[in-house]
């Protein structure tokens, strides 16, 4: 495998760590692989801070047979009451950071990512919305009202409609 690490710190630990890493921009580092060079792309917790992401997905789809797309939920159930009580920009555990100091550009829920990769005609093989109070803790997978009850979206996608 290969990561992509935009911060040069991060990726001489993960040198020293002996793993293959380019550092760069993830949207500009992807237009150098050829189509299907991976079986899987893990797009990890990063979707919502990239400004193109219809473009970075298309370049991921095309590089990979599978992409495994994750991110913080902004529908759950916690975040909708912070924000419904206190009137400001909710921070959770998923999502830590302030209105003014977060590396996130937007925020999107379950729901929004489903439309979004109907919209950009990808397809959703697997899906799965898994609910945890920290992101290093294993989470429980959420069956009933996803949006609403998980913490994260996990989801695998591929080229084209799904048949």
């Amino acid at each position: 495998g290969t990561g992509i690490e935009r911060e040069e710190a991060r990726v001489a630990r993960c040198i020293a760590k002996g793993l293959s890493v380019l550092q760069g921009d993830i949207n500009e580092e992807v237009q150098d692989f050829d189509d299907k060079t991976f079986d899987y792309v893990i797009l990890s917790q990063t979707l919502q801070q990239v400004y193109a992401p219809a473009d970075l997905i298309d370049e991921l789809v095309r590089i990979g047979h599978r992409v495994l797309v994750s991110f913080p939920n902004f529908g759950h159930w916690a975040i909708r009451l912070k924000l419904l009580t206190s009137g400001k920009t909710p921070t959770t555990p998923e999502l830590p950071y302030s209105w003014y100091n977060t590396p996130n550009i937007r925020v999107l829920t379950i729901k929004d990512f489903k439309k979004f990769a109907t919209r950009i005609g990808v397809s959703i093989i697997r899906e799965a919305a898994i609910n945890t109070h920290h992101h290093a803790e294993k989470g429980n997978i959420i069956h009933k009202l996803p949006n609403l009850r998980g913490t994260y979206g996990i989801f695998l996608i591929g080229q084209g409609k799904k048949s």
